[in-house]
């Protein structure tokens, strides 16, 4: 069985961080191109300035690994498909619920693979946590998810306009590991979005979620003004008394207080692992519940104008 020949478009930190290696590391994949706005990518590995100059000078390529920035990917996805191409996209995999659907469609129609990854749901630890709660009622739940933006996202001002998500980009990491792991819907009740007065986007949120499969709201934070390290944590106690909680990003579990051991590839290997089995089977894999508390929480937050934001 040939390589599937594969090719990086937006090739940047992540891209090089996790994708490179992950694609590297499945004996079933090759990396063949890059692109990126300077025409830069992996070493020994050609490099275009544009996907549609990589379409027209790479040939025999079988997937594309789409890690823009989410306010272009629909245009992108939808060129790769209609050339032929199985694409994965980066999360968050588009600003619309719309943009998603419409490419779900068309993949749907050529037989190909559209895969929307959450890299945050293939932590072992959150596939253990979800098994345990499976079939449970939830008595109580928080999420804290607080980083230093200057940090994480230094000199990066896309993530400030229209389509950037502000610190949603993120949250919405949160909220895929809660959607993947709560036995049951979840729906926001309210929110409360807080805006630099100089900025487009979101610099901190306060949410509450619901669920028929939980005894009380959900409280959210999300806050980007965090800067004594980084607090990714989500705490539940169930009805029958048992107590989980996810650190680190869903990287580590704890239950009834003490650490529970878990074993996987990790998150990039799982989800290329994932990729290369979807084409095989010639499906597609779309999960659009992050993304739509996601917007459900700007369809529905108050507004509230914080000090500008200087990066």
């Amino acid at each position: 069985m040939r390589p599937l020949r594969i090719a990086i478009i937006g090739f940047g930190k992540i891209a090089g961080d996790q994708h490179v290696p992950s694609i590297a590391g499945h004996e079933r994949l090759e990396l063949v191109a890059t692109t990126s706005r300077q025409g830069k990518g992996a070493q020994g590995i050609p490099g275009f300035a544009d996907h549609r100059e990589l379409l027209r000078e790479v040939s025999d390529l079988d997937a594309v690994a789409i890690c823009t920035p989410p306010s272009v990917r629909y245009d992108i996805a939808r060129d790769c498909l209609e050339a032929g191409l199985h694409c994965l996209l980066e999360k968050p995999p588009g600003v619309t619920l719309g943009e998603i659907e419409e490419l779900a469609c068309i993949a749907e129609g050529r037989q190909l693979t559209l895969f929307t990854t959450w890299h945050a749901q293939a932590n072992p630890a959150v596939d253990a946590a979800a098994e345990l709660l499976a079939g449970q009622r939830i008595a109580c739940m928080e999420i804290n998810w607080r980083e230093d933006v200057r940090k994480w996202h230094p000199g990066q001002q896309w993530i400030w306009e229209p389509g950037g998500f502000g610190v949603f980009d993120p949250g919405i990491n949160a909220l895929s590991i809660a959607a993947k792991i709560f036995p049951g819907p979840l729906f926001v009740r309210e929110a409360e979005l807080l805006f630099p007065a100089n900025r487009q986007t979101p610099i901190a949120a306060n949410m509450r979620l619901a669920s028929p499969s939980a005894n009380g709201d959900i409280p959210v934070v999300f806050d980007w003004r965090h800067s004594a390290g980084e607090a990714w944590t989500i705490e539940i106690e169930t009805e029958a008394g048992m107590r989980l909680k996810l650190l680190d990003g869903g990287g580590r579990l704890e239950v009834d207080g003490q650490p529970r051991a878990t074993e996987g590839l990790g998150e990039y290997a799982t989800l290329y692992r994932d990729f290369v089995d979807l084409i095989d089977e010639r499906r597609s894999l779309v999960d659009l519940r992050p993304l739509r508390l996601c917007a459900d929480a700007f369809l529905l937050g108050r507004r509230t104008i914080v000090e500008p934001f200087e990066d």
